[in-house]
């Protein structure tokens, strides 16, 4: 019923910079919060940064200052913005949305399928 597709991982050295996005699809009434997560091989699924339909955002600690999340509603996108990316950011990130389905209006959590990015010199 509703697909989010994610785009933008990839190799990047210390320093660098990257920027996710993920788009979602289907039978979309509305989007509610939205968020980013990311799992490193052995280690659970972690917040990264999440915001809201209005624009609040939140972000884990060790990305403040860093990252920088924002959304378009009108397209349902969300985008985080990587910089000065360090080797622990390396990580499977997802997006994460929390749709009110057309068919429905229920509020039901959907996951992307992920993408790797990989901070390496």
């Amino acid at each position: 019923q509703v697909q989010l597709v994610e785009s933008g991982g990839g190799l990047v050295q210390p320093g660098g910079s990257l920027r996710l996005s993920c788009a979602a699809s289907g039978s979309i009434f509305s989007i509610n919060g939205m968020g980013w997560y990311h799992q490193a091989p052995g280690k659970q699924r972690e917040l990264v940064a999440t915001i809201t339909s209005g624009g609040s955002t939140n972000y884990a600690d060790s990305v403040k200052g860093r990252f920088t999340i924002s959304r378009d509603n009108a397209k349902n996108t969300v985008t985080l913005q990587m910089n000065s990316l360090k080797p622990e950011d390396t990580a499977v990130y997802y997006c994460k949305a929390h749709v009110v389905l057309l068919t429905t209006r229920l509020e039901y959590q959907y996951w992307g399928q992920g993408t790797q990015v990989t901070v390496s010199s």
